[in-house]
């Protein structure tokens, strides 16, 4: 059964009866909610898919755009596989990694898959699907937006910069529930990453409110 909550307890959860191997402690978040999972400056993993081949990047420039229909940026670099199967399928999958992924996040944007096809094996990136979104989410990160490509070719091209129109979100409640991060709450390992260079991260830290 879906269950409610507020921080301290439980959200309302979607229903997982027909998608395999969705993972527990997962909820849906409203759409006008979704820009929350990007705010505060998460590096991202970028999953995509187009003619049976999937792969997964790491970004570190990845934020929210507007708010509705909410929209995100990702900046993608020429080079990549990932950019070409966003190119040719229209869609993409923001993860929001945490702790327990800090390797595996490094690994996948040090790594092509151009190079190197089978790159999620070497990592352990474990995704997940859901009826609607044509592109797998990762296991075991914190939070996910699924994108459908707004066509800009000039951003594209110029700027690497992409566009997406959010069009589902979903969070681990137990780390953010009731339309806000509840990182004081939750498990160290389900804090959120920030990229710095040379294999350094920073973890998502205290909160202060003010």
């Amino acid at each position: 059964m879906p269950r409610t909550a507020t921080c301290s307890g439980m959200m309302r959860s979607m229903q997982k009866d027909d998608i395999k191997d969705w993972p527990d402690h997962v909820a849906a978040v409203p759409l006008d909610k979704a820009y929350r999972l990007l705010n505060h400056g998460p590096t991202v993993l970028v999953s995509a898919s187009h003619g049976g081949v999937d792969n997964v990047m790491a970004a570190a420039w990845a934020c929210a755009l507007d708010f509705a229909p909410p929209k995100v940026t990702v900046v993608l670099d020429k080079s990549t596989r990932t950019r070409e199967l966003v190119e040719a399928s229209g869609w993409w999958v923001l993860s929001v990694p945490n702790v327990s992924l800090a390797a595996l996040t490094l690994g996948v944007g040090t790594d092509s898959a151009r190079g190197m096809p089978d790159k999620l094996l070497k990592h352990g990136v474990g995704t997940f699907r859901t009826p609607d979104v044509p592109v797998p989410l990762v296991v075991g990160c914190s939070a996910w937006l699924a994108c459908r490509l707004v066509p800009e070719p000039h951003n594209q091209q110029t700027y690497d910069l992409f566009i997406g129109e959010v069009v589902g979100a979903w969070a681990d409640e137990r780390v953010f529930r009731s339309g806000r991060w509840c990182f004081e709450d939750a498990p160290r390992e389900l804090r959120t990453l920030h990229y710095v260079a040379g294999g350094q991260f920073y973890v998502t830290g205290e909160s202060l409110q003010v």
